[in-house]
């Protein structure tokens, strides 16, 4: 090591970060940024690995925790699900499916390779790139190979110098719910979509939920550096945001009829899975699989669309952006009234519909949030305008969901005590016990156990 090299690394080995920004001289020589900006390369989880970066068995670091791949790997809770996620194609399960659609080896069908694995195109996979990695640190955070992976933890790097070079910036709401969405709900891109013939064959029912599932897969600790790097994150705006994006996400692949239809039928899983997979007896004694539905001006007997998102964006429309909700509720109400006129006038609805979603996502995302939100929220959720549309079980899902995780922001916020929230709990796990099993759904005993729930919330305000 001689001349400029020589001199400038004696100098930086005195200087507070020294090692930090030698670690980022090699990794620029090892990645250059030239070209990577255009055609940005995926370079593989074992690149984020090492012991000085992520890989650290306990997480001590002084920035970030430094055992994020730790977290990511766990093998059997809810934070390890996306590093087992190509995994479990080559489980019984998936090869069913695969073998029921003819899509040969699930680990290698495209279908599946969209969501469960981070499927670069073959000509940006980097040398320590592979699919066997599952949903990898770039599934969600970008190709590190485009500019970032270089000098993202290095002086005088900041957050919005990394995401100008092309890191995904996950702490805003409608970015992170994009992200998200695509595999927990479905997109356009290749693989992303999960259709009715694939649950038929087997796939688990899809459902979403940002803040929960945020903290699900949380990795690092919001701490006064994550703070004053990215800002102070909100439960109540991601769990808004989230419903609202999902809204428009779900309305906007409808409106394309390549994603709206099967063939000669509609595309069913858009719609209530439960409104038609309920049991079917004849005789004189009827049970009805269809129950009246407020919020659902469809003709009886119809399948509904399945608008347990619809339902949450409504309340929180309500409660924390009250000049968009009149406008969200009637493009609501027109969308369902469309389902029986025509795949048109449906289509041309889910359009409306969408652009109202995301005029509130814009709102919600836009707006401060203060104490009393979460308290306003939950109020609606289980009051008596909203709790009638519960009679479905994704609605209930969602709704129990909601409730939970608003509880959950109010502690972490000191507006209620884990003793009092411990107290109300009783009544969350009724209503989780209440959509345990989506054949044994019980709506009457679900929307008691939710209006007590929110109840001693709102006495806690």
């Amino acid at each position: 090591m001689t001349g400029f090299w020589a001199r400038s690394v004696a100098g930086l080995l005195g200087r507070p970060g020294a090692l930090r920004v030698l670690a980022v001289i090699a990794l620029a020589a090892l990645y250059p940024a030239a070209g990577a900006i255009g055609n940005p390369v995926f370079e593989g989880v074992a690149t984020c690995a090492g012991s000085t970066c992520h890989g650290r068995a306990e997480g001590n670091g002084a920035v970030v925790r430094q055992d994020e791949i730790a977290t990511w790997q766990e093998p059997s809770s809810p934070s390890g699900a996306h590093s087992r996620a190509y995994a479990v194609l080559g489980g019984r399960r998936g090869q069913q499916i695969a073998a029921s659609l003819g899509l040969g080896n699930a680990q290698s069908a495209p279908a599946c390779l969209g969501c469960h694995a981070t499927n670069a195109p073959a000509g940006q996979r980097g040398a320590k790139f592979t699919l066997t990695d599952g949903v990898g640190c770039e599934s969600c955070h970008g190709p590190s190979g485009g500019g970032w992976l270089a000098e993202h933890y290095a002086l005088p790097a900041t957050h919005a110098s990394n995401v100008a070079a092309g890191l995904t910036a996950l702490e805003n709401a409608k970015t992170r719910a994009g992200v998200c969405l695509d595999c927990h709900y479905g997109s356009s891109k290749p693989g992303q979509f999960v259709t009715h013939a694939m649950m038929a064959a087997g796939h688990p029912r899809i459902s979403f939920e940002l803040d929960l599932f945020s903290a699900l897969q949380q990795h690092h600790n919001i701490d006064a550096d994550y703070v004053q790097r990215k800002g102070s994150p909100d439960s109540v705006r991601f769990w808004a945001v989230g419903q609202a994006e999902a809204v428009r996400r779900s309305t906007s692949l409808f409106a394309q009829p390549k994603f709206a239809f099967e063939g000669a039928f509609p595309q069913f899983y858009f719609l209530d899975c439960h409104s038609c997979h309920r049991t079917i007896t004849d005789g004189p004694q009827r049970k009805l699989t269809f129950e009246t539905n407020p919020g659902r001006p469809i003709p009886f007997g119809n399948p509904p669309f399945n608008d347990e998102n619809m339902i949450m964006l409504q309340a929180v429309a309500g409660a924390l952006a009250p000049g968009e909700a009149g406008a969200f509720q009637t493009a609501a109400r027109d969308f369902h009234r469309a389902m029986g006129a025509g795949p048109e006038q449906t289509r041309a609805a889910a359009q409306a519909l969408a652009s109202r979603a995301g005029a509130l996502s814009e709102a919600l995302a836009a707006r401060a949030y203060g104490d009393a939100d979460a308290f306003r929220v939950v109020a609606i959720i289980a009051g008596e305008a909203t709790s009638p549309r519960f009679t479905d079980y994704a609605g209930s899902v969602q709704a129990v969901m909601a409730v939970d995780t608003l509880l959950n922001a109010l502690v972490n916020e000191g507006r209620v005590t884990q003793g009092a929230a411990a107290g109300i709990r009783g009544d969350i796990a009724r209503a989780y016990k209440a959509v345990e099993e989506p054949n044994a759904y019980r709506p009457a005993e679900f929307r008691a156990a939710l209006k007590s729930a929110a109840g001693a919330i709102g006495r806690l305000q």
